[in-house]
């Protein structure tokens, strides 16, 4: 096939894929909040309330698309997609399956988390750009939140990127399908990654950017119809692409137990969304079940707990994976096959 064809087909199908995912979160996102505070939940339109999708896009679609006055147009104008191309970029190096990978490069993971650290510029230039106090505000906690949870959110890959050899992310997925050892130490990074990932996707308790209670509703409060809707569908795309990367990195990606990676075949994209999706769940049920940080306490988690646990982490772990290195030729067999491990 044309490599520019190929190319083409891959960015439209997961342009799908976001917009198919964007509306899957929002039905899970009322449903799993709804039954975290004992609500309902949409539930009139179709079964369980699934169709009331239909009339929310139908009135993004045609609600009037208004901008501020005194707001600097074009770059007002600019800010959703320069939210929306980075999340875009990023769902490219996802692997799916084995040899299923738009850009299945040797730096995927270092692209990916670069992409992903562009998109607090987008949100940043549409408070800046929208003329309004409370999006300034907002635009100001974005930039302050993704410089203090990004560096633990890099720095929690590295011992995952060190007992995998590599920074392509299906060579780490095909790592952690070989050894049984790579979950146990991980584990730690794991925690820290998601804690961050929260943070990035600004849900509670980190969602600095928005805080409906103290900033009406943060970056985006001038922005109406589709514009809204680029930020959001970003958001929950984001979504996916963290909550993906997580099950990448910790979770075996689309692999399991026993099985061989390359005989998974159709199966590999189902068990890798499944996977997603329960990450996804996992992050739903944290924003649906604690409280706000303060500004001030937030800062403080992440500069003065979580980067230097993460970077205490690094070292001890970077000792004991040596050491385990030098006893695995007569130690490591025995023990992966007594627990059953390759």
């Amino acid at each position: 096939m044309n490599a520019w064809l190929q190319a083409i087909l891959w960015v439209l199908m997961i342009i799908v894929v976001m917009l198919v995912n964007g509306s899957l979160i929002i039905y899970m996102l009322r449903k799993v909040l709804g039954a975290a505070h004992l609500r309902i939940g949409p539930q009139e339109l179709g079964p369980a309330g699934i169709f009331q999708l239909i009339p929310d896009i139908i009135k993004l679609l045609t609600k009037e698309d208004r901008h501020p006055t005194h707001s600097d147009k074009w770059l007002y104008i600019l800010a959703p997609i320069i939210i929306f191309l980075p999340i875009l970029v990023a769902f490219g190096f996802l692997p799916f399956g084995y040899h299923m990978v738009a850009a299945d490069v040797n730096i995927g993971l270092l692209m990916m988390l670069a992409f992903i650290a562009l998109v607090p510029l987008g949100v940043f230039a549409a408070g800046w750009a929208s003329h309004n106090k409370y999006s300034l505000i907002g635009a100001v906690r974005s930039i302050g939140a993704a410089i203090t949870y990004e560096i633990p959110l890099l720095l929690s890959v590295i011992p995952v990127v060190i007992m995998a050899g590599s920074l392509n992310l299906s060579e780490i997925v095909l790592a952690q399908a070989d050894s049984i050892w790579f979950i146990i130490p991980a584990l730690p990074s794991a925690i820290i990654f998601l804690i961050c990932a929260q943070m990035e996707t600004n849900q509670a308790p980190f969602d600095m950017t928005e805080a409906e209670g103290e900033l009406v509703a943060g970056f985006s409060t001038e922005y109406s119809a589709m514009r809204f809707g680029f930020i959001f569908l970003a958001e929950f795309a984001g979504n996916f692409v963290l909550a993906g990367l997580a099950v990448t990195l910790f979770l075996g990606g689309w692999t399991l137990p026993g099985i061989d990676p390359a005989a998974m075949g159709i199966f590999a994209p189902i068990v890798f969304v499944i996977k997603t999706y329960a990450v996804i769940f996992l992050f739903m049920m944290l924003r649906g079940n604690f409280s706000r940080f303060r500004v001030d306490k937030l800062a403080q988690m992440g500069w003065k707990r979580m980067i230097p646990f993460t970077l205490v982490w690094i070292i001890v772990f970077a000792i004991g994976f040596r050491g385990f290195q030098l006893v695995q030729p007569s130690v490591g067999p025995f023990l992966n096959s007594l627990l059953g491990g390759g």
